[in-house]
């Protein structure tokens, strides 16, 4: 049995995921908790369930996605795991909150690399880790091949993808990350994406007016 749980945090709407089997041993996605009512949200939700949380994966390192990370790290004794393709992101985030007026952010540093091959196991449930370029040169996604599902994040939407006009982006890169990581999946598999709704690889091969 798996379990998805999503909350969707900040002004950015962004998707955090905790991801859950039966051993109760459990893994946070991208942690964009910024408000403390919404870190508050995410803790209930772990002590109601009596869940272990064994990691804090993150797919990149754009502000909304690690506004709670410094928060996860610190709550749950965790390492951060994170692409090093995205390092130059993730020592970017502080200054872009002073930027833009974000109170609340508190710096965070990753422990561990993601690596395209890589498996990432805890209780019965294992990640196959894949190296999806574009939205940032070190997004990575989560395949759970058992349970037919992508922990996507910023790369391909319900009938969207990605933005592209940001620093290190590139829609060529985006678009055969997509292309030749996610579109060869089956098309049942479910794609739980960083904003909006969950989608299928079915639909948005059909329906994706970007992919085309």
């Amino acid at each position: 049995m798996i379990n998805i749980k999503s909350f969707t945090f900040s002004p950015f709407s962004e998707n955090t995921y905790v991801i859950s089997d039966d051993t109760l041993e459990a893994v946070i996605i991208d942690p964009g908790c910024l408000a403390q009512e919404e870190k508050n949200q995410l803790k209930d939700y772990i002590t109601e369930n009596k869940l272990q949380v064994k990691a804090l994966l993150q797919t990149h390192a754009h502000l909304d996605h690690v506004f709670g990370s410094a928060f996860v790290k610190r709550t749950y004794g965790v390492d951060m795991y994170l692409h090093k393709a995205d390092e130059v992101i993730l020592a970017d985030v502080e200054m872009r909150c002073k930027t833009w007026g974000i109170p609340g952010y508190v710096p965070v540093t990753s422990d561990k690399e993601l690596n395209e091959g890589d498996k990432f196991t805890f209780g019965n449930t294992t990640f196959d880790v894949v190296h999806v370029p574009g939205h940032a040169p070190g997004h990575v996604a989560f395949i759970c091949h058992e349970h037919s599902f992508i922990i996507g994040g910023d790369c391909l939407f319900h009938r969207s993808i990605g933005r592209t006009d940001f620093p290190f982006c590139s829609f060529e890169e985006l678009s055969n990350s997509i292309k030749t990581k996610f579109f060869t999946l089956p098309d049942h598999y479910v794609v739980y994406a960083g904003h909006m709704q969950a989608t299928t690889i079915g639909e948005e091969k059909l329906h994706n007016p970007f992919l085309k």
